[in-house]
């Protein structure tokens, strides 16, 4: 008989080995998946994995692709990672993605058409602003009135994709699109375009800032007091209150900090790679974020290249989608598989696996 005994201390070596396991047991499975519906598992991993970036045809468009992808899931899962950290779990950040993607554009549109280098920049604090004022809502319920966060935020997701859809069909729709849903396009006004900053590189405004987050993330974790707070509440909250933490302080921190990247990293995609607020321009970014935060270890290096990993899924995923022809469904469920299988071999970080009374299996 199989049980879980517990260890006297988290493994190390397996919370560096999680990660690399899961994803082998996502590609293991994920090729079992495509050959059920008709697709060649080898194939189809080789085009996940291997063709944005070497293949002959399609990896010169594809690579630069990368960055754009990977820079909003970086700066989302840094946020996300923090809050996690603390034991504060905010799963409502497509929804401060898309309100700082909506208020930022509104920012800028509402000066349209002046030219002025001053926009883009208040354009991105209106962004994180909008975020941040949208992750405060479950952060002051939670701290006045003990509402669960994890609820109170994915609910607003729903209440921001309604705002998103009536913001695109009136307030901030194009008065110059004949009626269609949608605002001007943001990407070609040169005073809120974030174009590339270095040409075919796909390196843009908001990849750097993602880059800057992991950065600071880094040094707020391990060089600085409310980074020792913040571990401390999530790995020993009784502790943390003994020692005068605030509860009420930490969590407006990692919620509002969550929202405020969120919501930039709505405004860089909109005034970018998406170019306007459109009806469906949430992405789905704040909820694989989520993916992103737990597949880094919730550690911002490791966010970093899981960020990267996950873009090259996104990238992969259409290539196969268009070159083998497999649903764009089955692709979301790979990139599901990834989480299931990071929480399902986690366990063995904090548990070891005894057979019967026999010996020890690590």
């Amino acid at each position: 008989m199989i049980r879980l005994e517990k260890r006297p201390q988290p493994s190390k070596a397996w919370t560096v080995a999680t990660p690399v396991l899961a994803v082998l047991l996502t590609m293991l499975f994920g090729g079992i998946m495509f050959g059920l519906i008709g697709t060649s598992p080898v194939e189809a991993i080789r085009t996940i994995f291997w063709d944005p970036l070497f293949h002959p045809q399609f990896a010169a468009f594809s690579r630069p692709q990368l960055l754009v992808k990977a820079g909003p899931l970086i700066l989302i899962a840094i946020g996300l990672s923090i809050g996690f950290r603390a034991g504060i779990w905010n799963i409502g950040a497509e929804g401060q993605y898309i309100m700082g993607a909506i208020c930022g554009a509104a920012a800028g549109l509402a000066l349209y058409p002046m030219e002025s280098v001053l926009i883009l920049p208040l354009m991105i604090i209106a962004g994180a602003l909008g975020g941040w004022a949208w992750a405060m809502i479950p952060a002051l319920l939670k701290v006045k009135f003990g509402t669960n966060e994890i609820l109170v935020s994915l609910m607003l997701v729903y209440v921001a994709e309604n705002i998103l859809a009536s913001v695109s069909s009136g307030l901030l729709r194009n008065p110059e699109g004949m009626g269609f849903p949608g605002s001007r396009n943001l990407s070609q006004w040169s005073s809120s375009q974030n174009l590339e900053l270095m040409p075919n590189t796909g390196m843009h405004l908001g990849v750097l800032t993602a880059f800057i987050a992991v950065i600071l993330a880094y040094v707020l974790l391990t060089r600085h007091i409310q980074g020792f707070n913040i571990r401390l509440t999530g790995e020993a909250p009784r502790a943390a209150k003994f020692s005068g933490v605030s509860p009420a302080r930490t969590i407006l921190f990692c919620l509002g900090l969550a929202g405020a990247l969120a919501g930039m990293a709505g405004l860089f995609e909109v005034t970018g790679p998406a170019g306007q607020v459109s009806i469906d321009f949430g992405s789905g970014y704040g909820f694989t974020a989520i993916i992103v935060a737990f597949l880094g270890r919730l550690h911002p290096v490791g966010i970093l290249l899981a960020g990267l990993l996950m873009a090259l899924t996104y990238i992969g995923g259409e290539l196969a989608q268009l070159m083998l022809g497999v649903p764009g469904a089955s692709i979301q469920l790979f990139q599901g598989m990834l989480l299931f299988f990071l929480l399902g071999v986690d366990v063995l970080t904090n548990y070891r696996l005894r057979w019967g009374t026999g010996e020890v299996t690590t």
